[in-house]
């Protein structure tokens, strides 16, 4: 056996050098490709071009009606449009509920639940209720954005247990509601948490099965924002099978990707009375067409026909609140302020103004609930 020199480890870290060296040396050459002078370095920025290209962006059916009569069709006419840009919504089948476990707690009460939104998939869950209400009780779909799913928004740490400190981005908004005196249906979104395949799961609990899901609603002609918006109607179709919870006083949150959800729903289920978007009203250009987002975010076409504001402007005239940090940084607030803007020009015409409100506050991409909880509870009395 030969024994290795101090030569030998000189040779070598020689050798390791001289190959990172040719390393940093091609990628350095790939960046000075003569690409020529005859131009503007913007041509070779795709997302400038995109910019520039939204900038003639058709907006077909944006708001400028003047009268309430004229707010009505337009509504009417973009929800049309919308289900259709979403990939439409399926005939109703049997919801086939069940209710897996009962835990109490100080102050409430928590069952898992599931049921089926389509033949084949199934939607789990968690119901909230008060203690200290009497059923009937207003009720809540809570719609947790990206991260581990529904038990990160109904005091469940990662390892199963049951938590108190409210931790993380989302600081358990659906215990939140019940402590304002809501009933609060939790629901798992599709590719988030328990609804994952195996592969997706074993990579860890933050981990999303988006990508492939929401890329096979594409090739479908579906979107991943219609399967989801399915889903919560189907909740609201199992709400309406609980004696104990009120299905004519429903509302609807979510952070982030729930907060998706949530706009989306709310635009096109009038059952929703009442609907509290977080950390996600913006436009299309300065959030998802500027920034990296997940492909669940994307409507094929929907730039001929409307913007994110647009969507919102359907809830008019029932109650609409808009939470959003000023420190996001994937929803610019200065988008976020602009879009809510534009919703309440559609409330004006609606003579309703005071039902949209806003609130900035001192924050990143996170939860707050500070107005937005009360304003939720109240349009529900």
């Amino acid at each position: 056996m030969k024994l290795t020199t101090r030569r030998d480890f000189a040779f070598a870290a020689t050798s390791v050098a001289a190959m990172a060296q040719a390393r940093t040396t091609q990628a350095e050459s790939a960046h000075v490709l003569n690409v020529g002078t005859n131009f503007s370095s913007v041509d070779l920025d795709p997302i400038e071009w995109t910019h520039d290209r939204y900038g003639s962006a058709p907006l077909r059916m944006t708001f400028r009606a003047t009268n309430r009569a004229g707010a009505e069709a337009w509504q009417r006419e973009l929800r049309a449009k919308l289900t259709e840009l979403l990939g439409g919504f399926p005939e109703r089948t049997p919801l086939k509920s069940e209710i897996i476990a009962v835990k109490q707690f100080p102050g409430y009460r928590r069952q898992s639940i599931r049921f089926y939104s389509r033949p084949g998939v199934a939607v789990v869950g968690y119901l909230l209720t008060p203690l200290d209400q009497k059923p009937p009780y207003r009720t809540v779909v809570a719609i947790p954005g990206h991260g581990r799913g529904v038990d990160d928004i109904v005091g469940v740490d990662e390892y199963g247990h049951d938590r108190t400190d409210k931790p993380g981005y989302q600081h358990d908004f659906a215990i939140q509601a019940v402590e304002h005196g809501l009933a609060a249906v939790a629901i798992e979104p599709m590719a988030f948490g328990y609804r994952r395949n195996e592969a997706i799961i074993a990579k860890g609990p933050n981990e999303t099965a988006c990508q492939p899901a929401a890329g096979s609603a594409l090739l479908f002609g579906e979107t991943m924002i219609g399967w989801r918006v399915w889903d919560v109607m189907r909740t609201i179709d199992w709400i309406a099978t609980r004696p104990e919870l009120d299905s004519a006083r429903v509302g609807c949150m979510g952070i982030s990707g729930g907060g998706t959800c949530t706009l989306f729903s709310a635009a096109l289920d009038l059952r929703i009375k009442a609907a509290f978007v977080s950390g996600y009203l913006n436009t299309f250009r300065d959030s998802i067409m500027s920034v990296p987002h997940c492909i669940d975010n994307y409507v094929p076409g929907i730039l001929n026909w409307a913007e994110n504001y647009d969507v919102a402007g359907l809830i008019a005239p029932r109650s609409f609140f808009s939470e959003g940090g000023d420190h996001d940084p994937i929803f610019p607030v200065h988008a976020t302020r602009e879009s809510f803007a534009r919703v309440k020009k559609v409330y004006d015409v609606f003579e309703a103004g005071s039902r949209a409100q806003q609130e900035i506050f001192e924050g990143k991409h996170e939860f707050h609930g500070v107005r937005g909880l009360p304003f939720l509870a109240d349009a529900l009395s």
